[in-house]
């Protein structure tokens, strides 16, 4: 007998190729010749975010306050959101940032963003959480990773909702999926559909 689903994906965003989609739905493109910084700059513009500090952060964490703002906006979420993420790279392109840096004067302002889970920190701050959080290092997508994790804290009531996901950056390439988890929605929280909103491209 198949298991009840109780958790549902409550929204989710899509981050690729100088795209953002919300539930599927483009809200934002630019021209393909746009490059990483003027990407995450004309966003943060467009879509209001209104965050001072975002412009102090490194690439990585400004993908996930642009992405975490985008999906939490005008959804209903209790600081026990827990954070579950995910990616290939770790925080390669700031560790490159901060190797080139230490051949003249060491910059604390790059050093301070050479661990992945520094973007965790990040959100919670934004978003004022105060719950579990957790930052794993894969060689590819890995959805029953993320599934699996997800569950355990909702099933534990560690968590009250989850945004988990896919933040992805290496080379100025990015590739961002995040999902805002609960017990409200029409799409049920497995793998099969984790791994079809990763898929997802705009065609």
């Amino acid at each position: 007998m198949d298991k009840a689903i109780n958790q549902f994906i409550t929204n989710s965003i899509r981050i690729k190729n100088d795209e953002i989609f919300l539930k599927r739905e483009a809200i934002l493109s630019f021209d393909s010749k746009i490059d990483l910084s003027q990407f995450l700059k004309d966003s943060y513009k467009k879509l209001a975010l209104r965050y001072p500090k975002y412009h102090k952060m490194d690439s990585l964490c400004k993908l996930g306050i642009l992405g975490s703002s985008v999906l939490l906006r005008s959804q209903h979420f209790n600081a026990d959101t827990a954070l579950v993420f995910s990616n290939a790279s770790s925080s390669h392109d700031v560790d490159m940032k901060h190797v080139k840096s230490m051949e003249s004067i060491v910059s604390p302002a790059v050093f301070v963003y050479t661990l992945p889970n520094i973007v965790l920190g990040e959100i919670s701050i934004k978003h004022k959480l105060q719950s579990e959080n957790v930052f794993f290092i894969e060689d590819k997508f890995n959805a029953d990773l993320l599934v699996d994790y997800s569950e355990t804290l909702l099933n534990s009531g560690k968590a009250s909702s989850v945004v988990c996901g896919w933040i992805e950056l290496k080379n100025d390439q990015y590739d961002v999926l995040l999902c805002l988890v609960s017990n409200n929605g029409e799409i049920p929280f497995t793998k099969e559909n984790l791994e079809e909103l990763y898929r997802f491209e705009n065609e």
